[in-house]
């Protein structure tokens, strides 16, 4: 996957088109991220010990991971990632708009 955990995500498709957050949890084997606050539905809950009162709550649905782009740290634009290695060996993400490193 092009995004994981912690990524500043811009939404590309679906209700929440041009929102921006943070990835909260990418599952690689279904191809899905959960995004902060974007990709909102209802669930009825029962009463239970941790939610006492029950009722409905919000919480965010994951979205397939073709409909994120990430952000760059360092321009701050929506931008494709490619990768390079560093002197060290290290595999690193790299911004394709300015070749900064992303990680």
């Amino acid at each position: 996957m092009h995004v994981k955990k912690g990524d500043l995500v811009k939404v590309l498709a679906g209700k929440d088109k041009g929102k921006q957050g943070k990835i909260i949890r990418a599952m690689p084997k279904e191809n899905r991220v959960v995004v902060d606050k974007i990709n909102l539905m209802k669930k009825h809950q029962k009463p239970t010990q941790q939610h006492p009162q029950g009722g409905i709550i919000a919480m965010e649905a994951p979205l397939h991971v073709s409909n994120v782009m990430v952000i760059c740290p360092s321009c701050k634009k929506p931008t494709r990632s490619g990768h390079k290695f560093l002197d060290n060996g290290k595999k690193v993400r790299q911004c394709k708009r300015c070749g900064a490193a992303i990680d």
